[in-house]
């Protein structure tokens, strides 16, 4: 998907979190200056603060941000504003309950927690749409205030939505969608289990029924609705915000979660999308043990990859400053020195170019009281507070690095169809997330910098061509519009590395009556002749590839090439020894793989070295697996991140002369670490 969304600025600049109702008046100004002082720019204010500016329905007083702000102006201090409809408030909720949502059971979540509202109300959307018209009315015009969130994390904390209102709008959203029923009918399969549908007064968002084993099919039109309502909400917003917004102040919001087409939504609504980015999530004390990636906090360059796909160049609205923690779940330590800077060099290494830190000080009451910000409830100078002005002078000395641009080796194919079957299909999730982490750890250890690259109605050839290679793993769901794109880029010069599972549904979520893989079968030059999941007595399964053992993990293809195809790799093992489990095709000036498994780490490394792009900088530098590798590109020049995430020391060679951005000299030889270290190093691009 096609998206020229970026955050412009002309330096690295740092901003905070800051809730004014929170704290004494008294505590503004120095609040502020102390901030200024430690190299913060910006402050985001308001994302809670319905009630300050409507504490009764129809009652708006601006005075309380009047102040704040003037004393902000007072500072020079710059403020992104936010409209406040993550929380609305009690007297809204009391006598309007149905703007609340509901569990699938039909129980109202209530007042008191957050993001207890639903989409869909009637009744709530009026309400947001004339609270954030009388605010940007009033603050758009304020010269302190450079840009905007839309409320907080849309859909966070639930991304699953029941009211009453919901369902009326999902049974709107259907009969749009399909006009009649027989249409809908057809695309549910409402055969199988006596499921039709004779009049629209019976179509409903899911209820519960036995097992949970609901229609795959109305669930996957359901996450589609969830999706739209969410972006019509963003949309309602921002549609107001733009009537009053300065010449060069910005739209955002902050996320990213679930059930939520990101791309659309910044493409209708936003100027560029920000990222809340808490690494230290991987240390958490409370969690299962079984749900932690081995790669701990260096999984987070593999979301904010995600965001990159959204916005190339983006800001952090939350990042990593202290302890997770909440009074109901999440436990975790506080970040130990230099992983605030490792941290936030992550993030800028993948495309930030605005870091604002969650929180200035710890909350002292409610649910995140242990949610730890630069400063503790005391006030007192800390040492995460000396590591920020320590950053501060980090992004001075990187600040020409603003603006450039990701450079990845090759590209992951994805699509909100497929993301959205994989969490309802337990068969497409199990291949999914095999591949998910071994194409990303492949990348990180072997230092192979990847892109995330979405394809959608949108979706152009400029996108796909620029990546020498991408794999698109497990398109179960498959698009003849989607199918011409691929076979566009391979032809004009590309490779593309598909996987098991390939092209056996359509849009519905149905599977198709076709020789798999469907639609990609003649782009592929594959036949798949049957199919198995890997049985636990016969795993692991192998694919030779010119003596190459390749895991074919989760779930194999057995397959057999069309004619203009080869054999390029045989199972090992198994009922189906000897059967093709690789099938390669040259097509136009580009090649297509088939593998026949999910994608191991071992297996894409090896995928790498065989199409040229493993670990294209080693002729420049030596990083150990612990260390990550990142690249940023502007103006003929390459900007090289190098990220410590061990607690040892580790050692790097630099093999051609770089200039050290911090250090402002050019190095070479040996360059030790230290523990969550990080170096920055430039280079012209060859």
């Amino acid at each position: 998907m096609a998206t020229t969304k970026r955050l412009r600025t002309n330096k690295i600049v740092m901003g905070t979190c800051y809730y004014p109702e929170h704290w004494d008046e008294s505590l503004w100004k120095n609040d502020l200056l102390r901030m200024i002082d430690s190299g913060i720019e910006v402050i985001r204010i308001g994302e809670f603060a319905w009630s300050r500016i409507e504490p009764t329905e129809g009652n708006y007083t601006f005075d309380f941000f009047d102040r704040f702000l003037e004393v902000a102006r007072e500072t020079g201090m710059k403020v992104i504003f936010c409209t406040p409809t993550a929380t609305p408030p009690a007297w809204l909720t009391e006598k309007y309950p149905e703007v609340l949502n509901r569990t699938i059971e039909g129980v109202s979540y209530r007042h008191g927690g957050r993001r207890h509202y639903n989409y869909n109300s009637p009744v709530y959307r009026d309400f947001t749409a004339a609270i954030v018209e009388k605010i940007a009315q009033h603050y758009a015009p304020h010269p302190n205030i450079i840009g905007w969130q839309i409320d907080n994390e849309i859909n966070c904390e639930v991304n699953e939505f029941y009211s009453e209102s919901d369902d009326i709008a999902f049974r709107n959203f259907i009969k749009k969608k399909y006009g009649t029923l027989e249409a809908l009918n057809q695309a549910w399969g409402t055969a199988f289990w006596n499921q039709e549908y004779t009049d629209w007064s019976q179509v409903h968002i899911p209820q519960p029924v036995v097992n949970r084993s609901m229609n795959p099919h109305r669930m996957l039109d359901y996450i589609r609705f969830i999706s739209e309502s969410a972006r019509e909400f963003v949309k309602l917003q921002s549609d107001i915000i733009r009537k009053y917004i300065k010449e060069g102040d910005f739209i955002t919001t902050n996320g990213m979660f679930g059930n939520l087409d990101n791309h659309k939504m910044t493409d209708e609504s936003l100027d560029f999308y920000m990222f809340d980015s808490y690494p230290n999530f991987a240390y958490c004390l409370d969690q299962d043990p079984e749900q932690v990636s081995d790669l701990k906090d260096r999984e987070w360059s593999r979301m904010l990859s995600e965001v990159r796909s959204i916005s190339p160049v983006f800001g952090i609205m939350e990042q990593q400053s202290g302890a997770n923690g909440w009074t109901s779940r999440i436990v975790a330590p506080q970040p130990k020195p230099g992983q605030i800077t490792l941290w936030s060099m992550q993030s800028v290494a993948h495309g930030a170019d605005y870091i604002s830190y969650f929180r200035w000080r710890t909350c002292t009451m409610g649910t995140e009281i242990y949610w730890h910000g630069i400063l503790d409830y005391s006030n007192r100078e800390n040492r995460r507070i000396a590591e920020i002005r320590e950053i501060s002078n980090k992004f001075d000395k990187i600040k020409e690095i603003a603006g450039a641009t990701y450079k990845a080796s090759f590209g992951v194919v994805k699509d909100y169809d497929n993301i959205w079957d994989a969490q309802i299909d337990i068969w497409h999730k199990k291949v999914e997330e095999v591949s998910s982490k071994g194409i990303f750890k492949a990348s990180q250890l072997t230092h192979t910098p990847m892109d995330y690259v979405y394809i959608g109605e949108d979706a152009q050839l400029d996108d796909l061509s620029r990546y020498p290679v991408l794999f698109y793993p497990h398109a179960v769901i498959m698009t003849r519009e989607r199918a011409e794109l691929l076979e566009a880029y391979v032809k004009q010069g590309g490779t593309l590395i598909l996987g098991c599972r390939t092209g056996y549904k359509d849009i519905t979520g149905k599977c198709v009556m076709l020789k798999l893989p469907g639609l990609l079968r003649d782009l592929s030059g594959a036949d798949v002749i049957d199919y198995t999941f890997v049985s636990p007595a016969d795993d692991p399964v192998y694919v030779d590839w010119d003596g190459i053992k390749l895991e074919a993990a989760v779930f194999n293809d057995i397959l057999e090439p069309l004619e203009d195809a080869q054999v390029l790799g045989t199972y090992t093992s198994n009922y189906y020894t000897g059967k093709a489990g690789l099938i390669g095709r040259k097509l136009g000036e580009g090649y297509v793989y088939y593998f026949g498994g999910a994608f191991t780490e071992d297996t894409v490394k090896v995928f790498l070295q065989k199409t040229g792009i493993l670990s294209p900088y080693r002729h420049v530098l030596e990083v150990p697996q612990s260390c990550e590798l990142a690249v940023r590109e502007k103006d003929g020049m390459e900007y090289l991140f190098v990220l410590n995430y061990e607690k040892e020391a580790q050692k790097i060679e630099i093999k051609q002369p770089l200039f050290d951005l911090y250090e402002q000299k050019i190095v070479s030889g040996s360059v030790i670490l230290s523990p969550y270290d990080t170096k920055v190093y430039r280079r012209e691009k060859i």
